[in-house]
């Protein structure tokens, strides 16, 4: 299988370590990434499925668009043509964050994700990256729970130190956004469309904290089981995924 490489300075054989020991070395910070929703999506989308359906990745244009599009662990749910994604793949290949692979025996090409390697993370911080790529801001009591089908985290503390870990990075690929009112508990986003914005309450909200308080109590309840519902969607979209590639083998 033949790698097409998009930046002669990033090598198919790149380990994470190798990625800081040269970003070290030459004295220079990784350039910060810019992308857009689609770019966001396609980028999470490839992360997830090089994780979860390692079997069948790297992903045909027809597999990536189909997870772009995928209804379970994406928030929101976005209706993309392969058009659209072929058109953010390329901008992200200018980038560095994705690599065209074309295999001798077989007749499309595929895509692969180099965000996790140019950026050296850990499979923790891949896990978390991917989560705001796929769902934005989130607590980090939703982010253990969403990320943990990519990554187990024993308890809140290793979610809150790979945070931590991601935030002091240069570029610092996440921040936490400031606590709104009737949350308790402030939000994680990512930095690759630049500095989020905090939105602000409006007045009838503040006025009506103790029962946005209330009504969020009941929301996170909800969300929690919304999650695992997701969590098993998943897996049968993955499976038939891997069904219909499988298929696809014998045509």
């Amino acid at each position: 299988m033949t790698e097409l490489p998009t930046r002669p300075d990033i090598s198919a054989a790149d380990s994470p370590s190798d990625s800081e020991a040269h970003s070290q070395a030459t004295g220079r910070a990784l350039p910060e990434p810019q992308v857009d929703r689609v770019e966001e999506r396609v980028l999470g989308s490839l992360i997830e499925k090089a994780i979860t359906t390692p079997d069948y990745y790297p992903l045909t244009l027809n597999s990536l668009t189909a997870a772009c599009r995928q209804k379970s662990n994406r928030d929101p749910v976005v209706d993309v043509d392969e058009q659209t994604v072929a058109a953010a793949l390329e901008r992200l290949q200018e980038q560095g964050l994705t690599r065209v692979v074309i295999g001798v025996d077989q007749r499309v090409p595929k895509y692969r994700q180099l965000f996790a390697e140019v950026h050296g993370l850990q499979p923790a911080e891949t896990a978390l990256m991917c989560e705001l790529m796929l769902r934005g801001p989130q607590t980090f009591g939703e982010l253990r729970s969403r990320a943990s089908r990519m990554h187990p985290f024993e308890d809140l503390q290793q979610v809150e130190a790979a945070i931590q870990d991601l935030s002091h990075r240069s570029p610092a690929l996440v921040t936490q956004l400031e606590r709104q009112p009737g949350r308790k508990e402030s939000r994680v986003a990512h930095r690759l469309a630049g500095e989020p914005a905090s939105p602000t309450p409006s007045a009838a909200a503040t006025k009506s904290e103790p029962a946005v308080v209330a009504a969020r109590a009941e929301s996170e309840r909800l969300e929690r089981l919304e999650t695992l519902v997701e969590q098993q969607q998943s897996q049968i979209e993955d499976l038939q995924q891997q069904l219909e590639a499988f298929r696809k083998q014998f045509e």
